[in-house]
């Protein structure tokens, strides 16, 4: 029987002429980084000591963190901390805050972010074994008297942190019964020596896995992958429907970088890493062992999650044991100050192309752009640009907003505005929202849905239509024009001038 993967698509291991140089240069995360060293104003090498806890994370909260960070915060560069307090390893952090910065490391542009991870999912490339017998990441191997809280620096956000959390860390597991892979970020908070919690949001792939290996009585093996290539890092951030349990997300990375991803066995469990990753940590999650998450700060909170606000400990996670790390000689720890601009990057321009993708199967040509905003951490808010050619097309771009929640579920509001509105600019939007909306015609209300767990307004002590925590009501804030009013909401023609030649002659009297 066919995979949900081969189902979906089957993934193309033929070769595609290379594109932009940026896009074939960038093979993982040290080349990543050197392509941020060519452009002013991406990049902060910092050798001032700092200390993993909460003062990096205090740090780049400033820098370059950005909404929903409480201010003062700012979209800024990616900072490289050489000198972090008891660790000779470095940390950067912010190499996905900033659209332009995650548009550069893809050779795109920010405004077609959407578009050219819709084109890798369309034309994957399937993940490889390496035929390197000794890959990068495992340079140099611990396999003994592991102390993970003395091997590598794992930050805190904040001093009410359960513990240091790899925010990171690519887990990459395979289905027990089938051999399907999957790859997903999630919530690992330092436990000990060698043990880690885990936190899966309901539904997600590797959790299945591991529900399967559990009730069988076995660990699930897993490799946690930390230091990736950009493309990797957002490729595995698509969710279903997009990409369905048994469809492998490495093959989108693979189509971003029109190679494949190149994996290794493991040096201590049956499972597989990315060769070209800084640090792997090889483990299993045990069956039937839980944890409390804050057992060790007892603060009642785990970190900053991407709404805003410290997510609260959860009571029993599963345990994962690592059994070696591995990593490349003079390896670099990347970590996310959350919540803020890097987790929109994450979750949010994925989320972009999968609505992109469900809204043109079924009406070609009318959704021109989606934003995932960071205002809503790229899953709780998304701008939809719609383009209304006739009078038949009216009530269609509400039609394509519940196509958006479709396809994704975790979508709380969808805003609709035309054509000319730049809907990565807020003042514009917020402008659309003003002159081209009527709260009582033009909001549309879908109680009783469940959306994401961690949304904090989503109680029954909040609002009396809810009747269970984590349901909410889906919102439509229909922002266009009626068809038949067009003509009425023209904006003001300027003329469109050449600014060079007027600009090259100017000068600022304050410098």
């Amino acid at each position: 029987m066919n995979s949900a993967a081969d189902q979906v698509m089957k993934a193309s291991k033929n070769p595609v002429e290379p594109e932009k140089e940026a896009e074939n240069a960038i093979v993982d995360l040290r080349s990543a980084i050197e392509c941020l060293k060519q452009t002013p104003g991406q990049l902060l090498v910092c050798n001032e000591p700092v200390d993993p806890n909460a003062e990096l994370a205090g740090v780049y909260r400033r820098v370059g963190a950005g909404t929903p960070v409480e201010p003062p915060t700012k979209e800024g560069p990616a900072m490289l901390f050489e000198n972090v307090q008891g660790y000779d390893i470095p940390v950067i952090t912010g190499v996905l805050a900033s659209r332009k910065r995650v548009a550069q490391l893809l050779g795109t542009e920010p405004e077609q972010l959407p578009h050219h991870l819709l084109k890798a999912l369309e034309s994957p490339v399937s993940a490889e074994m390496t035929s390197d017998p000794n890959p990068p990441c495992q340079e140099v191997v611990h396999d003994k008297g592991i102390d993970i809280m003395k091997l590598l620096p794992a930050p805190t956000n904040t001093p009410l942190d359960a513990g240091p959390y790899f925010t990171m860390g690519l887990i990459r597991a395979e289905d027990p019964e089938t051999g399907e892979a999957d790859v997903t970020i999630h919530r690992l908070c330092v436990q000990g020596k060698d043990r880690l919690s885990v936190y899966f949001v309901p539904g997600r792939h590797i959790d299945q896995f591991r529900i399967k290996a559990e009730k069988a009585g076995k660990p699930l093996p897993v490799s946690i992958n930390i230091g990736l290539d950009p493309a990797i890092y957002l490729a595995a951030c698509f969710e279903p429907p997009t990409t369905p349990l048994g469809f492998d997300e490495l093959s989108i990375a693979g189509g971003l970088r029109k190679r494949a991803v190149e994996l290794t066995p493991c040096v201590s469990v049956k499972a597989k890493s990315l060769a070209l990753a800084e640090i792997v940590l090889e483990g299993e999650i045990l069956p039937d062992e839980r944890i409390r998450e804050d057992i060790q700060s007892n603060t009642g909170f785990a970190m900053p999650e991407f709404p805003g606000y410290l997510g609260p400990a959860k009571k029993d996670l599963p345990v994962i044991r690592i059994k070696a790390v591995t990593h490349r000689r003079n390896p670099i720890m990347q970590t996310i100050v959350g919540p803020g601009l890097e987790h929109t990057s994450l979750a949010g321009i994925p989320t972009e192309a999968s609505i992109l993708r469900l809204v043109e199967t079924g009406m070609p040509g009318k959704l021109l752009n989606v934003y995932a905003h960071e205002a809503g951490g790229g899953k709780y808010l998304a701008v939809l640009q719609f383009q209304k050619s006739s009078a038949a097309d009216e009530g269609r771009q509400r039609q394509a907003a519940l196509m958006a929640f479709a396809a994704f579920s975790e979508l709380k509001h969808v805003i609709l505005v035309d054509e000319d509105v730049d809907i990565f600019d807020t003042n514009d939007v917020l402008w659309a929202m003003t002159t081209r909306y009527q709260g009582d015609v033009s909001t549309v209300f879908i109680p009783g849905v469940r959306c994401h767990p961690l949304d904090p307004s989503q109680t029954p002590q909040f609002s009396p239509s809810i009747r269970e925590s984590g349901v909410s009501c889906k919102t439509i804030f229909d922002c266009t024009v009626p068809y038949h009013l067009k003509g009425e909401f023209k904006r003001a023609p300027f003329a469109d001038m050449d600014l060079e030649r007027f600009l090259k002659n100017s000068v600022d009297p304050a410098v």
